[in-house]
């Protein structure tokens, strides 16, 4: 059996957590799984699956091996779809790296809409609010919000997301609702941890002749995810400045109210980036279609 085949099978069974359940997915009989596998195993030295009488779960070599299968597999796939003709629908997994709360907010619930278009692509979403390394970690594409500095990468810019002055109603009931700048000084911010500036971000705001200011606020809490962000702006610890794509129940619920609409943050710029070294495979190319499609409408 060539190594792509076992790879396959490999990968089979990793996802489906059983021999049993990839047999019979695969239509191979299950001592050929099994005896795939070992083989993969043998020939690295490395047990790559723990079994049980229950399930099977991989090791940590597991997961390494397996996410550059996947890659590989993908990259297969790409190479042989060149030479099948436009008409073939693309397949394959994609791997997408997201921010958290554009991950929860807006992506995900879009996302039954790109898998019934294209049922032979599987989504693998990493949301976080950490900066990925694409490369490294086999990526294939990445949203980031805000500007980039990495030059080696190529980017699509896809629009920009309009920010707002946030609070809770619970909030404003205690502490009054601010009118102007010099009213800040009276209120508490929840405060945003940057870890690729190391350091709290500050209050932003476009002057009168729109040019960006920034002023210090008062904090007392400080968070490093932006779920966590608008989780205690909710909770009435202090004020936020966020994008509003996601979050129009809240607003019109009245759990989060507008301030100082005058002096809103700048927009954030959306870009989806991907490495020089990675084509951009027929998978690739129709998610960010459809990412973009789905930005726009936010």
């Amino acid at each position: 059996m060539d190594q792509f085949r076992t790879m396959q099978i490999f990968k089979a069974v990793a996802e489906a957590k059983s021999f049993t359940l990839a047999a019979e997915q695969l239509d191979l009989p299950r001592s050929t799984v099994t005896n795939a596998v070992q083989a993969i195993e043998q020939q690295l030295g490395v047990r790559l699956l723990q079994r049980t009488t229950r399930k099977v779960s991989l090791t940590v070599e597991g997961m390494v091996y397996l996410d550059r299968c996947a890659a590989l597999l993908n990259d297969l796939e790409d190479l042989n779809g060149l030479f099948h003709g436009s008409g073939r629908p693309p397949g394959g997994t994609v791997r997408v790296d997201l921010p958290e709360r554009l991950a929860h907010r807006v992506v995900i619930p879009a996302l039954p809409d790109f898998l019934r278009r294209y049922p032979d692509i599987d989504v693998r979403l990493g949301a976080n609010d950490r900066f990925a390394d694409l490369v490294g970690e086999g990526i294939d594409c990445a949203v980031r919000v805000g500007a980039l500095r990495d030059s080696s990468l190529i980017a699509r810019r896809m629009g920009d997301m309009e920010q707002a002055n946030l609070a809770s109603r619970a909030y404003l009931e205690r502490h009054g609702r601010p009118r102007t700048l010099e009213d800040l000084q009276r209120h508490v911010a929840v405060s945003y941890f940057s870890s690729q500036a190391g350091r709290d971000l500050p209050w932003e705001y476009l002057d009168e002749d729109g040019a960006p200011r920034t002023l210090a606020m008062p904090s007392r809490v400080s968070v490093t995810s932006t779920e966590a962000y608008l989780a205690s702006c909710r909770a009435g610890l202090g004020l936020i400045q966020a994008p509003r794509a996601g979050l129009e129940e809240l607003l019109a619920s009245g759990e989060l109210e507008e301030v100082l609409p005058r002096w809103r943050p700048a927009p954030l710029p959306v870009s989806i980036i991907y490495s020089h070294n990675r084509h951009l495979s027929p998978r690739v190319r129709v998610f960010v279609d459809w990412l973009a499609e789905v930005m726009r409408l936010a």
